[in-house]
């Protein structure tokens, strides 16, 4: 059944209600770059309209490759004929110049001898979707294999790390079979990046300026310009950032630069783990491999129990935001004091300087550890009173309630709470007179907090927490390759994606 021609890695998805608005949809993208095109003729009225827009469309951009699909009702898609009339609508799509469709395994099997009608014509996908769930991979390729095609598609739904690595397992492990692999979801978004260097055919994409057809996808722009996707070996190293939520985050933009940067053959993709999948994301880890990953809110502190070496100086603060991979060993690191003493150090001594430190939780702890050992003196407050005296035992530092180091006056104060960050960016921890002549806030998001908004009418001197951000990512970036890390293109690069978020 094979027809000589190779897929492009990214195929953009086209799921529009009308004729008009799909051809308009189409022309932007191939006046974009874009060459692979995926027309959802189900999502159409009357889908067998679309062939008059693929025979259009591609005497003006004869140089696309059109993939036509039709997927019924039944199967999570949006036509209502019967199966006969789905094979027919696919028939006048490669009539009209599509080059490959996609049938439904569903389909396939009630009707094996319909796709006989594409020999020769066209290439033919035959796809599984589960909604719900990652079953046995394996299980489900048998299936498929049964129905002569040209490339299986395996979309599966991600619940837990390791549904990531069992997706993209299946691609390296049958090397030989043509496949597309996916696992829907924003726990599966790394399957959207790394299916490609694992033995995938393709990958898909969201239009520009559109909502894709699938949970989890993202445009192509993303996938070309933060992850590199055209260029990912299949010996490129993986490193990550874990968290709950972890869609907001701006260290993919900020490291996947630093690798361009450097030329290093690497990528790094965002990893939702929930708090009770960190031990399957160790799993996954061993599956892809992971290289290293960096740790955020909120598993700072739970992830120390699976590591193997803990640096002493993260050992004291109690969490970890660094994680690699050495001599098969994990070992954990705290980057944060980097990030707190670099940018606080260029603006006052730290020896003998009173620091206000406004919380009392994993980053406050880390700002204590940090500032207590470069000689200052240290207050601390937060909504938690108990453990506001916990943390001010453990380090010999004062022990304030919210009301008494707003009476105060410090050199500086550290804001250590996500308190304004966004989305919630109307909040503030002081709302009146600020207690600090330099005011420090590990928010990065947005860039200029109300706090900061405050403390620059009351004449303070500000730092941002992107300069935190970047200090600490600088040093994740040594940690990780042993090299310089490119600071400048770092900062370039977190300012853009804070600006222009994808």
């Amino acid at each position: 059944m094979a027809l000589k021609f190779s897929f492009p890695r990214i195929c953009i998805a086209l799921g529009v209600p009308d004729t008009t608005k799909l051809m308009e949809r189409a022309l932007r993208e191939a006046a974009a770059g874009e060459s692979f095109l995926e027309f959802r003729l189900d999502y159409l009225d009357r889908p067998e309209g679309g062939c008059a827009v693929i025979r259009d469309f591609l005497k003006r951009h004869p140089e696309c490759l059109i993939l036509a699909t039709c997927r019924r009702h039944q199967n999570h898609g949006k036509f209502n004929g019967s199966i006969e009339s789905q094979i027919s609508v696919l028939d006048a799509a490669v009539e009209a110049g599509a080059r490959a469709v996609d049938v439904e395994i569903e389909s396939a099997e009630a009707a094996p001898g319909r796709l006989a009608i594409f020999q020769g014509r066209a290439k033919v996908i035959v796809s599984y979707h589960n909604y719900e769930t990652t079953p046995k991979m394996d299980t489900v390729l048998r299936r498929l294999q049964k129905v002569p095609a040209d490339a299986y598609k395996l979309a599966t739904t991600a619940r837990k790390p390791s549904d990531v690595g069992r997706v993209l397992e299946l691609g390296r492990e049958n090397p030989r079979v043509p496949l597309v692999l996916l696992a829907m979801g924003e726990t599966g978004f790394p399957t959207r990046v790394l299916s490609a260097s694992f033995g995938g055919l393709f990958t898909y994409a969201a239009p520009l300026s559109m909502d894709g057809t699938a949970a989890g996808q993202v445009s192509a722009k993303q996938l070309r310009h933060f992850y590199r996707v055209d260029k990912i070996t299949k010996s490129a190293k993986v490193f990550g950032v874990i968290a709950d939520p972890v869609r907001h985050s701006i260290s993919p933009a900020v490291h996947n630069r630093a690798f361009q940067s450097r030329r290093v053959d690497a990528v790094y993709v965002p990893m939702l783990v929930a708090p009770a999948q960190i031990k399957d994301l160790f799993a996954l880890a061993e599956s892809l491999p992971l290289s290293g990953f960096s740790v955020t809110i909120p598993h700072k502190q739970r992830v120390m129990r699976y590591l193997d070496h803990i640096e002493p100086a993260a050992r004291r603060i109690g969490a970890v935001n660094t994680v690699w991979r050495k001599a098969g060993k994990w070992r954990g690191a705290n980057t944060d004091v980097d990030g707190i003493k670099g940018p606080l150090s260029r603006r006052l001594r730290l020896a003998g300087a009173s620091v206000l430190i406004a919380g009392n939780g994993g980053a406050a702890r880390g700002a204590v550890c940090a500032l207590s050992d470069a000689g200052a003196r240290i207050s601390i407050c937060g909504r938690n009173p108990d453990r506001v005296r916990s943390l001010a035992k453990l380090f010999n530092a004062e022990a304030l309630s919210i009301a008494d180091a707003r009476k105060r006056d410090f050199d500086a104060l550290i804001h250590a709470t996500p308190l304004g960050m966004f989305p919630h960016s109307d909040g503030c921890f002081f709302a009146d007179r600020i207690p600090g002549e330099v005011v420090f806030d590990m928010v990065y998001n947005p860039m200029e907090t109300l706090l900061l908004k405050h403390a620059k009418q009351q004449g303070k001197q500000v730092i941002g927490g992107i300069e935190m951000f970047i200090e600490q990512a600088v040093r994740q970036f040594e940690i990780w390759t042993g090299d310089a890390a490119p600071r400048a293109a770092m900062e370039k690069a977190a300012l853009e994606a804070l600006e222009h978020p994808m």
